[in-house]
C-alpha cells in the first residue's frame, strides 16, 4: 500500500471513528442533569478539540506504522485507540462514571508509555501525543469530579 493509502486509511480510521462514536454516544438528558465542576467547559468545545487531536494520533499511527515499528510501538498505539473509543460507551451510554474514570486511567497510563517509547525514535509522534496527554488528564479530573459530584 501506498504511502498516501496509508495516511487516508491511518485518518478514516481515527477521525471516522472517533466522529462514529461521538454520534453513537452523544451526550443525552442524563449528562445534562448531571452536576458538573466548576471547570466543565461548554460542550461545544469538544468537537474542535478531538478533531485535531484525532489527526495527531492518525499522524502518529501512521508514521509508527510507517517506520516499521509493528511491536510494541504498534500495540500501544492500538491499545490507546481501543481504550478511547471504549471511553465514551462506558460514560454516556452505560452511564458509569467510575468505569470511565477506570478507562480514562488506563488510556492516560497507555498515551504516556506511549510518548516514551517513542521520545528517542520518532519525536515528532511522541510530541503528537503531547497535547493528547494534556486533554487526557484534564478529562479524567473533570471525570473524576463528575462521578464524585454525583
Amino acid at each position: 500500500m501506498s504511502k498516501t493509502l496509508t495516511r487516508i486509511a491511518f485518518v478514516l480510521l481515527v477521525v471516522g471513528g472517533g466522529i462514529l462514536i461521538g454520534t453513537l454516544t452523544a451526550p443525552g438528558e442524563w449528562y445534562a442533569g448531571l452536576n458538573k465542576p466548576p471547570f466543565n467547559p461548554p460542550n461545544w468545545i469538544f468537537a474542535p478539540v478531538w478533531t485535531l487531536l484525532y489527526l495527531l494520533i492518525a499522524m502518529a499511527g501512521w508514521r509508527t506504522w510507517e517506520a516499521g515499528h509493528p511491536g510494541s510501538a504498534m500495540r500501544l498505539w492500538s491499545l490507546q485507540l481501543g481504550l478511547n473509543f471504549l471511553w465514551s460507551p462506558a460514560f454516556f451510554v452505560v452511564q458509569q462514571p467510575w468505569i470511565a474514570f477506570i478507562i480514562i486511567l488506563a488510556l492516560l497510563g497507555v498515551i504516556v508509555m506511549f510518548i516514551r517509547e517513542h521520545w528517542t525514535a520518532d519525536r515528532v509522534s511522541a510530541l503528537a501525543f503531547v497535547p493528547y496527554a494534556a486533554w487526557v488528564a484534564f478529562a479524567a479530573a473533570l471525570n473524576l469530579s463528575i462521578a464524585v459530584l454525583n
